[in-house]
């Protein structure tokens, strides 16, 4: 497997190969034993150039054959039908939609009837939830008491809305769940040190994060109106007040940026690429 650079020594997410494709899982979902889940990469698909080689959208310019095919492989690897998965229409937006069986294979093999939405949530199994992705922010979310789950998409813009928490309150409205029995899975996308954001967005985050400084460990000023910030760190800070336990959040340690060769990054492309895609369903009980 090809060997990545990793932000810390703790191996937060497992890398796993199928035939010539890569995805990755995080082992404190797994444990759960309760969802089927995984996180792309671009190898192991049927798309060329630019698209290498596993890219999860139609709307780039690929060829939809190859994605067609793209989709076939990720489904094979999680054991469930095309037809099974469910995608956003994500517009960075902090709008949820409680997933149904009639939801079933919308953004693949059916359109789509609803717009503007980067958060999915569903206590049915059998369905899997897609979002998708090229530096922003996955969130994966199990309630293991209810047996629920969401899968949110969290860019700068969904971040500094706190996305973690309006997909809690979602969940909570549909099915009842208490953040304090929910785990959360916070995905590969771009690291503090690649990301550079300029006074705007840096205004946003010390508004909604109360001084998002170097003590909350968000925002690190570099001079010249340029800061560096930290969205997993932001995503960690809005999920424990919101009320999940800090035991019970795994945080990526792999950036996007700093492995464009093996995850679509916007920024090290310059916008040339694919995307990512997450997934996660529950899994029937028998």
């Amino acid at each position: 497997m090809v060997k990545l650079d990793r932000k810390t020594g703790d191996m937060q997410i497992k890398q796993n190969k199928m035939g010539e494709m890569e995805y990755l899982t995080f082992p404190l979902l797994e444990e759960t034993g309760m969802v089927r889940h995984l996180f792309s990469t671009r190898l192991g698909g049927a798309s060329s150039g630019i698209f290498s080689s596993m890219n999860l959208s139609y709307t780039r310019g690929d060829e939809k054959e190859a994605v067609d095919e793209n989709f076939e492989r990720i489904a094979a690897a999680l054991g469930c039908k095309v037809s099974d998965i469910v995608c956003s229409d994500q517009t960075h937006t902090t709008n949820v939609r409680v997933v149904g069986e009639a939801d079933k294979g919308k953004g693949i093999v059916a359109p789509r009837d609803y717009t503007d939405i980067d958060g999915l949530v569903t206590d049915i199994p059998g369905i899997v939830l897609a979002t998708f992705y090229a530096d922003c922010v996955p969130l994966f979310f199990i309630d293991t008491k209810r047996r629920a789950i969401g899968l949110s998409h969290s860019g700068w813009r969904g971040t500094v809305g706190r996305m973690g928490a309006h997909t809690l309150e979602a969940m909570n409205r549909a099915f009842g769940t208490k953040p304090e029995d929910v785990t959360v899975a916070i995905g590969p996308s771009i690291c503090k040190d690649c990301y550079e954001v300029g006074e705007e967005v840096a205004e946003a985050f010390c508004r909604e994060f109360h001084g998002a400084s170097e003590e909350k460990g968000i925002l690190f000023g570099k001079g010249g109106g340029k800061y560096q910030l930290d969205l997993w760190k932001a995503n960690q800070i809005v999920l424990t007040e919101a009320g999940v336990a800090p035991g019970k959040i795994q945080v990526t340690d792999i950036c996007t940026c700093c492995n464009s060769g093996y995850l679509f990054s916007h920024r090290a492309s310059q916008g040339k690429r694919g995307n990512l895609g997450a997934f996660l369903g529950l899994l029937p009980t028998y």
